[in-house]
């Protein structure tokens, strides 16, 4: 696979890796990726970055540590985890082992990122490519996602506060999940009226006009994991 590190405006403290056969898999794993027409991806509004097997960050360019506010000594060796929000991270996870697993070659989602020292998080799309290296194990992974400031709407979808009590978080998975308010009550240790000034006090404070509008705005702002039945709230909303 041909490749020019002139494409790749890389940062200068990430490391470089190179498997006992001499071949150059991690640091060199962005200028391997080419999209479908041999061309490399990196231009104008995208950033990158290469992640190893263990999925923490091996080298990324520039912009790509500008977008989530961190510089390339903080990045590296970093796990990915830390940098996507709890609601997405185990689909997320499952789809990377899929690529170094080679039951994919790669993958593109929309993912809820977290920017370092802010509260706020951001939809971005991500597309993520398994790059081999010459022996086995020596898989590394890009990831390539277009930077907030070259796309309209990529702004905040949650405050990462924690909104809400436990109690809050029981009555809100369960409203989510389809329970009405008796056996919801009951599986509580509640009175009815209890269960239903918990749900107003939600509606209040997630600004939802109904418990359908309450469901879809929690999983808006990320309440609810991802890809998980029956709904359970992200630990980090909850005080």
């Amino acid at each position: 696979m041909k490749f020019d590190e002139r494409d790749f405006p890389l940062t200068k403290a990430s490391p470089t890796l190179i498997d006992p056969a001499g071949s150059v898999v991690h640091g060199n794993a962005l200028a391997q990726a080419r999209d479908e027409d041999g061309q490399p991806p990196h231009r104008a509004g995208v950033c990158m970055a290469s992640l190893d097997a263990a999925l923490t960050f091996q080298r990324a360019d520039q912009e790509f540590c500008r977008q989530f506010n961190v510089s390339s000594e903080e990045l590296c060796g970093r796990s990915i985890r830390d940098l996507v929000h709890p609601s997405v991270q185990q689909p997320l996870i499952r789809q990377f082992l899929h690529l170094l697993e080679g039951r994919r070659q790669r993958f593109a989602t929309t993912v809820i990122a977290v920017r370092e020292g802010e509260e706020s998080a951001f939809n971005v799309p991500l597309t993520a490519v398994a790059v081999s290296g010459s022996l086995p194990g020596t898989t590394a992974i890009v990831i390539m996602m277009p930077t907030t400031r070259s796309r309209e709407g990529a702004g905040v979808v949650t405050s990462r506060k924690k909104l809400l009590s436990e109690m809050d978080a029981r009555i809100l998975e369960g409203v989510a999940g389809g329970v009405s308010t008796v056996p919801l009550a009951s599986r509580l240790y509640l009175s009815r009226h209890g269960v239903e000034y918990h749900v107003k006090c939600l509606m209040q404070k997630l600004r939802a006009r109904n418990r359908a509008a309450l469901v879809s705005r929690a999983y808006s702002m990320g309440v609810f994991k991802v890809g998980v039945w029956p709904p359970e709230v992200v630990d980090d909303f909850v005080k």
